[in-house]
């Protein structure tokens, strides 16, 4: 426990562009009707569950054009 009460400070800016990123990816889930291939539910699953990837999986793969 003591190490990661010591590491806090190093830890608090991945943790916050983590939460950030997610947070950004899962509202353009949630807003945008295209996908290269999937559908809602399954971006908004891999965003979510599969931490700092999945949001960077979901806009190089996922996102489609607007249309």
């Amino acid at each position: 426990m003591d190490i990661l009460l010591d590491n806090l400070p190093i830890l608090i800016p991945f943790i916050v562009v983590q939460v950030a990123f997610g947070l950004i990816a899962l509202i353009h889930v949630l807003r945008h009707p295209y996908y290269r291939f999937g559908n809602k539910i399954m971006w908004a699953f891999v965003v979510m569950l599969v931490n700092i990837f999945g949001p960077i999986i979901y806009f190089v793969f996922g996102r489609g054009e607007d249309q």
